[in-house]
């Protein structure tokens, strides 16, 4: 049996109207029951009013829930940052992985990544895709922590 190439698709998208944490607690849910359906994994983070998320998995399956999600009243501004078929997951077990940035009362370190600006200013997928590293890094760290 072939196995169906696996594919990403990142993307960023402006919250229309607030997010409270319950709200972002049911599309999480919404989310994760539907992927886990259609094989996806991913991570999806939310700052300042900003989504960033990385989904992979089968092609039609990643641009279904993309398109999805473009047309979806609760996002505007929705912009695809990376698209391609990958070797294996980033997310292998993650149905799709979330923690909230908290905003923080100490300064910022240099090279601290605190938003998704220079992620979504750049047209290079390498730097899409090592900016995604960095974010993924913290992720487990924090989840580890936990």
């Amino acid at each position: 049996m072939l196995e169906t190439p696996l594919y990403c698709l990142v993307y960023s998208s402006d919250a229309v109207g607030s997010v409270t944490e319950a709200g972002l607690q049911a599309i999480l849910e919404q989310a994760r029951g539907r992927n886990e359906r259609l094989g996806i994994t991913g991570l999806l983070l939310y700052r300042q009013g900003r989504f960033v998320q990385y989904l992979e998995g089968a092609q039609e399956d990643v641009l279904a829930v993309y398109e999805n999600i473009a047309a979806d009243s609760r996002h505007a501004n929705v912009r695809v940052l990376l698209r391609e078929q990958v070797a294996s997951r980033r997310f292998p077990s993650w149905k799709m992985g979330y923690e909230p940035f908290r905003e923080s009362s100490f300064a910022v370190p240099t090279g601290f990544r605190n938003t998704f600006a220079e992620i979504e200013r750049s047209d290079d997928p390498a730097r899409v895709l090592q900016a995604l590293g960095e974010l993924t890094l913290w992720f487990r760290v924090r989840a580890a922590r936990a």
